[in-house]
């Protein structure tokens, strides 16, 4: 099953169902207004939208409408709980690296994870906003799930039949910010701005053979201003697995009906797979070079991610967002 958000002049937008070409989709408001309502009651509200997806895939409904990407918001406007974790030890240790910092000692068994704000999210085919260049403005390329109600103390073997969608996420980061911020010892507040998720959220089953082990066995893409940048497989290097992350986040708490958990930026040892940030990429360019000639997004360019699957088929839409200067107030 297919989900998105479409904008209708309401901060949580309007649940609708889409078919897999990504082309058409209903609106289901007797099954659910929104996707937060839906996944309040999945065990209940899910099988209705299934059928929904099942009937507009067999050509059955009269109401469908030609699907708009630029129309749509991304699936949760707004989030009950944004968790992101760091999963692959190769992104841990470059950007580490960059910042002058050594990984932690317990790097390859216990999860990095960080509650980011979710009262607000980006539109997937919008705009990034940002006070000011010198910020150090990155995207970040990754796959997050959303979860129904976790209970506290659920373990990564019971983890898979809470996690009821998947999506792409463009976390974006403000690296000049984040050395003094952590400095402070209190974590990352101002560096870690708005993200954006792609246009469609996907329920595991979609991805066939490529969902397993809790990890999303596909190349995930990025282009910067249009040249592509990066196209590491988000499967074998993620060390941690999605059960194991929602594990670690309901070690000491349940998780509420839509909480989204962040992979961390998909990285893969080789560098031929290019990377899913400009942090990565400037860390290698010292590295090998001894100096740093890839400068961070200035206004004006634009990111694109997209994940295809093994017959090329378009997952979870495009998120392409350009960097804009941030609306000045007062």
């Amino acid at each position: 099953m297919i989900l998105a958000t479409r904008k209708n002049g309401t901060r949580d937008g309007e649940l609708i169902v889409v078919s897999r070409d990504l082309r058409r989709g209903v609106a289901v408001p007797d099954v659910a207004p929104t996707l937060q309502a839906l996944l309040d009651d999945w065990a209940t509200l899910a099988p209705r939208a299934e059928a929904a997806f099942k009937a507009l895939q067999a050509g059955e409904r009269d109401d469908d409408f030609a699907v708009d990407q630029t129309r749509l918001h991304s699936p949760l406007p707004r989030a009950y709980a944004w968790i992101d974790g760091s999963a692959y030890i190769n992104h841990i240790v470059l950007v580490r690296k960059a910042r002058g910092a050594e990984p932690p000692a317990t790097l390859e068994t216990d999860p990095l994870v960080y509650q980011g704000g979710s009262d607000t999210f980006l539109d997937p085919r919008g705009s990034i906003p940002v006070a000011d260049e010198a910020f150090g403005i990155d995207f970040e390329g990754e796959v997050a799930v959303i979860t129904d109600d976790v209970p506290a103390g659920t373990t990564a073997r019971q983890a898979e039949r809470h996690i009821k969608l998947l999506m792409l996420v463009n976390d974006v980061s403000l690296r000049n910010l984040i050395p003094p911020e952590l400095a402070k010892g209190f974590g990352f507040y101002q560096s870690k701005p708005s993200s954006a998720f792609s246009p469609f959220a996907l329920t595991p089953d979609e991805l066939g053979g490529a969902w397993r082990e809790g990890r999303v066995h596909l190349p995930l893409r990025s282009w910067l201003n249009g040249e592509r940048f990066g196209d590491p497989d988000a499967g074998p290097e993620m060390h941690f697995s999605f059960h194991q992350l929602v594990e670690h986040a309901a070690r000491t708490r349940a998780l509420g009906a839509g909480t989204i958990i962040g992979s961390g930026t998909v990285s893969n040892v080789d560098q031929a797979r290019g990377s899913s940030c400009l942090a990565e990429k400037r860390m290698l360019e010292k590295i090998q070079a001894g100096t740093i000639t890839t400068p961070f997004m200035q206004f004006g360019d634009t990111i694109r991610i997209q994940m295809l699957d093994a017959q090329g088929r378009d997952l979870f839409g495009v998120i392409e967002q350009t960097v804009v200067p941030q609306e000045k107030r007062g």
